[in-house]
């Protein structure tokens, strides 16, 4: 009896260890997806749907929907890097570290934040944002609006890029950053 007992505490520990190990796993394949601009591989990381949790922006995606969010993110082309990963209260835990052309705009640039990952039948169904710790909320949003306001005034056809996150959204953001950093001072 006591060899079975035995056996079945390592063969839960053995299956909790797998489950870890793969959970770990998909979040480095979801990120080689974006830093390779590979969307097949963040696919094969993510279940068929993926809800993110931004501060109070929560999203859920289809696979098809996050390829839309893939591609606007790929036009400020960003450079993502894993940092870490470990365990916290359970849940694993990535700290990430970003560049983009947008986030030089904003003057955030690096940005490192750390997300917690959930899993559904072994792929990322929720990625909630914990913390961006060396990021400043005040002049990032001192920047988007100085942008947002000076292109209202003087291209105001481009006027809701901000809100667009269609490819044509992030072309336009890009050509707004390159017009305002441009613009003729008064």
């Amino acid at each position: 009896m006591k060899h079975i007992l035995a056996l079945l505490i390592i063969i839960v520990f053995t299956s909790c260890a797998e489950k870890q190990h793969t959970a770990s796993e998909q979040i480095k394949t979801y990120y080689n997806g974006y830093k390779n601009s590979d969307y097949k591989l963040i696919k094969k990381a993510l279940a068929d749907s993926l809800t993110t949790a931004f501060g109070d922006y929560i999203t859920t995606y289809s696979q098809q929907s996050y390829y839309e969010q893939f591609k606007w993110d790929s036009i400020f082309k960003p450079d993502y890097e894993l940092v870490d990963l470990s365990y916290e209260d359970g849940q694993l835990v990535a700290t990430v570290s970003m560049h983009s052309l947008k986030l030089e705009f904003l003057k955030n640039n690096p940005m490192s934040c750390r997300y917690q990952f959930q899993f559904t039948a072994g792929k990322i169904s929720r990625i909630k944002e914990l913390d961006c710790k060396d990021v400043s909320w005040t002049v990032w949003q001192n920047e988007v609006n100085a942008l947002a306001n000076w292109i209202k005034l003087h291209h105001p056809e481009m006027d809701g890029f901000i809100h667009d996150l269609s490819m044509k959204g992030a072309l336009d953001y890009v050509k707004a950053i390159e017009l305002y950093k441009n613009r003729e001072v008064d």
